[in-house]
């Protein structure tokens, strides 16, 4: 079997994969750009490591050809800066690409590389953590059941904020910044259209408790259409009142605001200062939360609950359960991850559990 790398392996979820990668048996060849912070790592875990970035294409196609590398796990955000160069080199090598984006132009990006992906025998499979692989898998499961399903929500509770603890990490947060200048987006009769962000709401029933939720750019209205193909579908988070009273008055302003580059890169410099990414307390006992429902023109409806552990220990296991899926099977092609591995792939990760019926509420 060939090697698989993980580039992007000294950041902060970086770091938890080359963990996970290492408690499962596997001895990734761990790359990124920082020769210092690589040889820690490697030297902790006993991994071969190299270094490059990814301005070079030529450089990319050396070190993934002269390793071996049959698959990368790429985890150097915000993916629309680097998903391009590495899938390229991806494609030349005939190496599977995934990744743990949840941009919505990265997505509809790489789904347009299918015929390129089956041509060069490769799996393109972007969004194998949180929170694609539960909102994916959920999506994939309420359409089953609703098959003339016209209209899909999906809501996503996971942020385990607390007075010491963003509960995300910088890198999360710089992706995110990238996706606000566009504003929101929703899909109407398979086409993405830009919303106002603030602008659309509604109340959500979870497992822990009732909630308000807030429109976003979340790349589930990339995934799920691929997923589904239902054309109309709305991507939520859950979000404090006070934070939509915000965004219903600033979010504009700072939409238009945050196109200014030089102030994106001043914020994205503070936000790599002052935003070390959830404890490991948080990362042991948060929880995390996902609803959908699918609907038809009569009005029939399917709708479904997910209860996970915090995101970031979710995509240390998930990314690693899809890295060995792809390795050990036969894929081609862009794929989602319920797409590839069916609406159950997210009941094999630990501590997941879904709801057909709710739970007793625990406020």
């Amino acid at each position: 079997m060939s090697n698989w790398m993980i580039y992007g392996a000294t950041g902060y979820t970086g770091r938890l994969l080359v963990e996970e990668a290492v408690i499962r048996g596997h001895n990734p060849i761990i790359a990124g750009r920082s020769g210092l912070k690589l040889k820690a790592i490697a030297d902790e875990y006993g991994l071969h490591y190299v270094v490059f970035d990814l301005n070079n294409p030529a450089i990319i196609n050396k070190h993934l050809r002269e390793n071996d590398i049959g698959l990368v796990l790429h985890v150097a955000g915000p993916f629309i800066h680097t998903y391009r160069p590495m899938v390229t080199a991806c494609l030349e090598v005939g190496a599977h690409y995934l990744d743990i984006t949840g941009e919505i132009s990265v997505y509809e990006a790489l789904f347009a590389l299918d015929e390129k992906a089956k041509a060069a025998n490769i799996a393109i499979l972007p969004g194998v953590g949180f929170d694609i692989v539960p909102s994916d898998c959920l999506c994939k499961y309420v359409s089953a059941q609703c098959p003339d399903a016209t209209q899909l929500e999906v809501v996503v509770s996971a942020l385990n904020i607390t007075e010491s603890d963003f509960g995300m990490t910088a890198g999360t947060l710089k992706s995110f910044m990238e996706m606000l200048p566009s504003g929101g987006k929703i899909r109407r009769n398979g086409k993405l259209q830009p919303i106002e962000m603030g602008r659309l709401t509604r109340q959500v029933v979870m497992p822990h408790g009732n909630f308000n939720a807030i429109a976003i750019p979340w790349g589930d209205v990339s995934t799920a259409y691929r997923t589904t193909g239902i054309p109309n579908i709305t991507a939520y988070m859950v979000t404090p009142p006070s934070q939509i009273l915000a965004l219903q008055v600033a979010g504009y302003p700072l939409q238009w605001l945050l196109k200014i580059d030089p102030l994106r890169g001043w914020i994205s410099q503070q936000i790599d200062r002052l935003v070390p990414g959830p404890s490991e307390k948080t990362r042991q006992t948060g929880r995390t939360y996902v609803y959908a429902r699918a609907q038809a023109d009569d009005g029939f409806f399917a709708e479904a609950w997910l209860e996970c552990v915090e995101g970031y220990r979710f995509t240390a296991s998930s990314a690693i359960l899809a890295v060995e899926r792809v390795l050990s099977g036969k894929y081609a092609g862009a794929l989602t991850p319920a797409g590839a591995f069916g609406a159950d792939f997210v009941l094999e990760i630990d501590g997941s559990y879904r709801y057909d019926v709710l739970p007793e509420v625990r406020i």
